[in-house]
């Protein structure tokens, strides 16, 4: 997220010439910490704890991505698709919370021991942000959020969220919010804003920072579905790592958009066998034997509608010259 601060810290020094405006971090998937409580049924490995007595980290804890352990930590991430309520489920026996909604250290720091791989918006509010005069917890707050849902799950959420605006507007002396999202945090932002009514946006809400926000979707989805993704570290299993990552509804939610893709352009091929495009995806979830996937697709592909300006001032800022999956 580096590559971003000098545009954040420009934007800002415009937006706060009439008087400092609170920000509102809203982080991407795998943005927010989680914690995990067990009283499981049953476990994949003698290694695993069945029961636990409180809650502990399970994102990220580092100790928990090692060989043999990791079949745990998948097992107790995963979702399950309920096929008769359309939506997600947690692992059977497992309790997930995500803590600090409000507060910026969960959004800062993946990794509570605030280990150097998990620094997240660190950098953005010490570099940006407390040198413009902002202070954690008064007028910078986060909005971490169960990262595997879909918007259509996260009903509670975007209730928390709008009291979190109008509390954190009326604390700062009735200035308007600056929301500053990242990868999937934007269009979530997205769905929010569309969803109140204009005389609220005009009301609180300043603009919209949007960091990498994947409006089309995303061929890291795909990839997710198909290989499963290493976190960036050549040590874990992406194999193994797939098992959880693709019973999330936010990955479904991320595929690639019909509003950007055609349904020409190929998005996975399979050496001497076939290649698929968008009008594929049926036939892709049946031939890697995960019919929730597309199930999940059907769910969310529609929740953005068409992309409707959310009647705020805007500002996308996209990285130039990075390596992508596609």
């Amino acid at each position: 997220m580096e590559k971003y601060f000098c545009f954040v810290f420009s934007l800002l020094q415009l937006t706060s010439a009439a008087g400092l405006h609170p920000i509102i971090l809203v982080p991407g998937d795998g943005g927010s910490q989680m914690d995990a409580k067990l009283n499981k049924p049953a476990v994949v490995h003698y290694l695993c704890d069945k029961t636990t007595n409180d809650y502990f980290n399970i994102w990220l804890n580092l100790e928990l991505l090692v060989p043999l352990v990791i079949d745990c930590w998948v097992d107790n991430v995963r979702l399950v698709y309920n096929s008769t309520t359309r939506r997600t489920e947690n692992s059977p026996g497992v309790d997930i919370r995500i803590p600090g909604f409000g507060h910026t250290e969960t959004v800062e720091y993946l990794d509570p021991s605030q280990a150097s791989p998990g620094l997240y918006f660190k950098s953005i509010v010490e570099a940006s942000l407390i040198p413009l005069g902002y202070t954690r917890n008064s007028s910078i707050s986060g909005a971490p959020y169960d990262f595997r849902k879909a918007p259509n799950e996260l009903k509670d959420w975007f209730v928390d969220l709008k009291k979190l605006v109008e509390q954190v507007y009326a604390s700062n002396g009735n200035n308007g919010i600056i929301l500053i999202c990242h990868s999937m945090g934007s269009p979530m932002s997205l769905y929010f804003l569309n969803r109140q009514s204009q005389s609220w946006k005009n009301k609180y809400i300043r603009s919209l920072i949007t960091l990498g926000g994947p409006w089309g979707g995303s061929m890291k989805a795909v990839k997710v579905f198909a290989a499963g993704d290493d976190l960036g570290s050549y040590v874990l299993p992406s194999k193994t790592l797939r098992g959880g990552q693709r019973t999330y509804a936010s990955t479904a939610w991320l595929l690639p958009s019909k509003l950007f893709w055609n349904d020409t352009e190929i998005l996975i091929s399979v050496q001497n066998k076939r290649n698929y495009t968008m009008k594929d995806f049926k036939y892709f979830f049946d031939d890697i034997d995960f019919n929730d996937g597309y199930e999940m697709l059907k769910d969310t592909e529609g929740l953005l509608g068409p992309l409707d300006h959310p009647g705020v001032e805007v500002h996308c800022l996209h990285g130039s010259g990075v390596s992508t999956v596609e």
